[in-house]
């Protein structure tokens, strides 16, 4: 637990963030406090639950780990789209799929090897990047389908399926989630270090070796957000459609 305390002192960094905000007025003192508490007990709970499987040496304990990573992933992105039908079974397959589509090839290709030090840490970083990009994917969809109804009803009053009247909504929702991660791996090394390499870096690894890991993570992000933003696409918008191709009620978040 010392170690993990430790790292309390920065929380002067979050006085200035919390005294910027009653400054100008912005009213966010209250959430930067949860967020701060809740992400301490969270990394501490996560750190001692990693600490732990880290001892068995078992791939059964990894793998029922990253099961309820996924889960927690599908919850946590179901609350964000409560509007939308069967969000958490469509979120939990689409992130279920790309992280076991990803970290299987990872392993199957000998890029890592198969234990926990690297299949945990890869894979929460699929899953959370997934589960970002599958909200992304069902918001905007749900958002648009209620912004465009007139447009989507008469293409289907013209004789267009579902799936051909929402392709325009469909590709656009596509690209918001996966242009933020195409552009972060276009500046990569020339704006900013990702954090997988600066980690590596400061715990005292040699710099290539920090670079191999991180281009193995930036294309594994690529590859497993691309999965789940498409699965997440395919099957949220059906459930806006009756089995007539008829669309159903669909209001924006907060209308």
């Amino acid at each position: 637990m010392g170690t993990v305390v430790a790292a309390l002192p920065t929380l002067g960094l979050v006085a200035v963030a919390v005294a910027l905000s009653y400054y100008e007025k912005l009213g966010l003192e209250g959430d930067i406090g949860v967020a701060v508490v809740r992400s301490f007990v969270q990394l501490a709970a996560i750190g001692y639950a990693i600490d732990y499987v880290f001892g068995l040496k078992s791939l059964a304990a990894v793998s029922l780990l990253l099961a309820g990573m996924v889960l927690f992933a599908a919850q946590t992105s179901a609350r964000r789209a409560r509007d939308v039908p069967r969000a958490f079974l469509v979120v939990a397959l689409a992130v279920g799929v790309a992280a076991v589509a990803t970290l299987g090839l990872l392993l199957a290709l000998g890029i890592v090897p198969a234990s926990a030090r690297y299949l945990i840490p890869l894979g929460g970083m699929v899953i959370g990047n997934s589960m970002n990009a599958s909200s992304l994917t069902m918001l905007r969809i749900r958002d648009d389908l209620a912004g465009q109804r007139p447009k989507v009803e008469a293409a289907l009053a013209l004789g267009a399926t579902s799936r051909q009247a929402v392709a325009p909504i469909l590709k656009t929702a596509l690209r918001g989630a996966l242009v933020p991660l195409i552009d972060s791996t276009k500046t990569t090394g020339i704006i900013f270090l990702p954090g997988a390499m600066v980690g590596m870096i400061i715990a005292g690894a040699d710099p290539l070796e920090a670079v191999r890991l991180q281009i193995v993570v930036l294309y594994m992000l690529l590859g497993s957000v691309s999965i789940a933003a498409m699965i997440v696409a395919l099957l949220s918008y059906r459930s806006f459609f009756t089995a007539r191709h008829q669309l159903r009620v669909v209001t924006r978040a907060g209308a």
